[in-house]
């Protein structure tokens, strides 16, 4: 008998939301309730463990740095990425080949790599705990990914709309600005994503590069052990809030990821 051509794409849908069920379903439950039963539903409903995190400076101020730097470090990425991008996709240079595959090592090599030099001189210089200090430490790794992904883009716009725009008067910041960018805003919107998905979910260098004012969300994360041990429904309500800020992005970016996946090179 043939199978429903739904049955596959269901059943794949249903093994995918099932971490995040289940992680929803912790975050309602007692750390004891966690530990004593297996059960597809709390027992006794609770919102304790929200009320925790919403209520206690640790954890709500942990939110605020961690979406502070994330917004910095995504703005900056793809703000220092448009004329790079542009200048690899419409000039021709001496190394600019080599100079291209340079900045993809960078994003090639993983952060534990810079963590030791980036807290060395950022507590030199004064940078150690601050918004700004873990944002520019993302930005070595998202704008190669950032220029990689817009040159893509920006190299399937022909010339001919370079030099129409220029014979009919048009400034280059006036063209860049009014023409191309809106042209290749999927590959804009691709860009963002990739950047503050990878700055949200960084860890190592958001908690060496921290300590106390601009503390992350995911090094609070790792502070909730206690003398009873970890405390299971909070970390399971703390997870199920980080997850809040990347489904906003993905909603409204959402038609642009999809133009980007079929034109782009991601």
């Amino acid at each position: 008998m043939k199978r429903p051509g739904w049955l596959i794409p269901t059943a794949y849908i249903v093994f995918l939301m099932l971490p995040i069920y289940w992680l929803l379903n912790m975050s309602f439950k007692s750390t004891n309730e966690i530990l004593g039963s297996f059960t597809l539903w709390p027992r006794e409903f609770t919102f304790d463990n929200y009320v925790e995190i919403l209520t206690n400076p640790v954890w709500y101020s942990g939110y605020l740095n961690s979406l502070s730097y994330v917004v910095i470090n995504t703005v900056l990425s793809v703000v220092v990425a448009l004329p790079a991008a542009y200048a690899f996709s419409r000039y021709r240079f001496l190394g600019d080949k080599h100079l291209f595959f340079w900045l993809l090592t960078n994003r090639m090599a993983p952060p534990a790599v810079f963590a030791l030099p980036f807290l060395q001189l950022y507590s030199a210089v004064g940078l150690f705990d601050t918004h700004i200090g873990v944002a520019l430490a993302h930005t070595l790794f998202n704008v190669p990914l950032a220029v990689w992904i817009l040159e893509g883009f920006m190299s399937g716009v022909p010339k001919e709309l370079d030099e129409t725009a220029y014979v009919d008067g048009y400034s280059f910041p006036r063209f860049f600005t009014r023409i191309f960018l809106p042209t290749i805003a999927a590959g804009i919107g691709v860009a963002a994503f990739f950047c503050f998905m990878f700055s949200w979910v960084e860890l190592l260098l958001a908690k060496t590069l921290t300590s106390v004012e601009a503390k992350p969300i995911v090094a609070t994360m790792t502070r909730t052990a206690s003398a009873s041990g970890y405390e299971l429904g909070l970390l399971a309500a703390a997870g199920m809030l980080t997850i809040i800020p990347g489904a906003f992005v993905i909603y409204f970016v959402r038609n642009y990821i999809a133009k980007g996946f079929a034109l782009g090179r991601v």
